[in-house]
């Protein structure tokens, strides 16, 4: 989200609009305060080279994004312009924070991958980290080669580490699979580990795709990469793009909607 000005685009991203409340901590840095109905609320200012004043929020609080030319007038004024939104949005991350499931890293837990059920098994030291089938009926396991009494925080680790392996392999196949149909390819890609957006493209035709998309189903993750994809003939969200997202993977409505209001800040890693 974002105000627009007229400059060289240098990076086009799929971020989630986040605002923090007032009290929320802020990161050391650029640190400013503004009036929103009466109500201070500090966000960290950054500075950079970019088209739009950005504005995005994490469990660190509030940061506006701007073009190094633009005065802090004109930002402050695009803060107070969007003051509805924050607002509404506040009580949108705040309800969803309320109602986030707490995850576990036991045995016998279970978290999101590719949108369905996995269950975690803790089966003791030797062997490999692994998905197993456990009947038709169950969920797959993803088999830890840790013992069951394991400190959380290192089941935690080991399953991130996985999925960020995981991640790299399946993304991989997804790029590969729509550029090969659609006639495009990515100077190269990366993973992200960014807690305020999906995936980026910048000019130079480098892509970053963030590995949590492997929470959800593989339409989704295609909607995603599609959209970065499309943003190497356009970097930007003007009709042409839509129209590039279209050809590149027909019917993307249902997974972009599925996505949209998603909160990283909500996942369980």
């Amino acid at each position: 989200m974002g105000t627009r000005a007229e400059t060289t685009p240098q990076e086009a991203q799929l971020a989630l609009p986040f605002e923090a409340p007032p009290q929320a901590r802020v990161p050391p840095g650029l640190l400013r305060r503004v009036m929103l109905a009466g109500q201070p609320y500090l966000f960290r200012l950054r500075r950079g080279r970019r088209r739009t004043i950005g504005f995005q929020i994490d469990d660190r609080g509030l940061t506006v994004s701007a073009p190094r030319w633009v005065s802090l007038h004109d930002i402050e004024a695009a803060i107070v312009e969007k003051q509805r939104w924050i607002r509404s949005k506040l009580g949108e991350w705040q309800a969803l924070r309320r109602i986030a499931p707490v995850a576990r890293f036991v045995d016998g837990a279970c978290l999101p991958f590719l949108g369905r059920p996995l269950t975690l098994r803790l089966c003791g030291p030797g062997g490999a980290t692994r998905i197993e089938l456990a009947g038709a009926e169950a969920a797959p396991e993803l088999r830890l080669p840790l013992v069951p009494a394991s400190d959380e925080a290192r089941v935690r680790q080991a399953v991130q580490e996985w999925m960020k392996s995981e991640a790299q392999r399946i993304l991989g196949e997804r790029i590969d699979a729509l550029a090969r149909s659609g006639g495009v390819r990515p100077l190269s890609w990366r993973l992200s580990s960014a807690r305020t957006q999906w995936g980026a493209c910048n000019e130079d035709g480098r892509i970053r795709l963030n590995w949590r998309l492997l929470f959800y189903p593989l339409d989704v993750i295609d909607y995603v990469v599609a959209h970065e994809l499309a943003h190497l003939a356009e970097l930007n969200h003007g009709p042409r793009f839509w129209q590039e997202v279209a050809r590149l993977l027909p019917q993307f409505e249902a997974a972009r909607a599925r996505i949209k209001d998603e909160e990283l800040t909500c996942l369980p890693l």
